[in-house]
């Protein structure tokens, strides 16, 4: 294939055995350019000069005689490149998701430590997203938020990530929650002050 930018090369003489007409009626010159010869022989080539061949791409119409459904459906197996496609989750799993396919043997996962478990009460519904961001349960104190949120500061930071946009992102989530759970505790914690003083 020709780089970008550089001269096709030049045609053979047209007594040399390699030389091919352009298949253009009437046309003289050289047969350089290959065009498919329609949509069902794609590796079927006619041979054109250059004026013709633009000629053809202008006039050129893929989906020509087909009916609307008909192109409907070859852009579909488009999509899968003309291969057979079917739903996730319907070949190779004949029987229900094997628990023990999330074991870790290797022990790759042993250094993190393992969510803290939720409890029975469940949360507030305006909560329940920022408990899931940093991973905890209901009911909460401030202790076990705060170092919690200390934790996943230090993981997502920024700097610690290589200016990673992505743990960025995470880490404004985690503050967000972080924010909205200490205004929640300390809502609920200041009727019991008012009631002991």
């Amino acid at each position: 294939m020709a780089r970008r930018g550089a001269t096709s090369p030049t045609p053979p003489p047209r007594g040399s055995s390699s030389f091919r007409p352009c298949e253009a009626p009437g046309c003289e010159a050289a047969g350089e350019f290959r065009a498919p010869r329609d949509r069902s022989r794609l590796r079927d080539y006619y041979h054109f000069c250059l004026e013709h061949v633009r000629a053809y791409n202008q006039a050129w119409d893929f989906y020509k005689g087909m009916t609307p459904d008909e192109i409907e459906q070859h852009l579909k197996e488009d999509n899968g490149w003309q291969r057979p496609t079917w739903p996730l989750g319907r070949l190779g799993t004949q029987g229900k998701f094997d628990p023990a396919f999330l074991k870790d043997p290797l022990g790759l996962f042993a250094d993190a430590k393992p969510a803290p478990r939720k409890s029975a009460t469940k949360a507030p519904a305006e909560l329940r997203a920022a408990l899931d961001v940093l991973g905890l349960g209901w009911p909460l104190d401030e202790e076990a938020l705060r170092e919690r949120w200390k934790e996943l500061a230090k993981r997502y930071h920024p700097d610690a990530n290589g200016g990673d946009k992505s743990a960025e992102e995470r880490l404004k989530d985690v503050n967000r929650a972080y924010s909205l759970l200490r205004k929640r505790l300390a809502t609920m914690a200041q009727p019991v002050a008012s009631a002991a003083a």
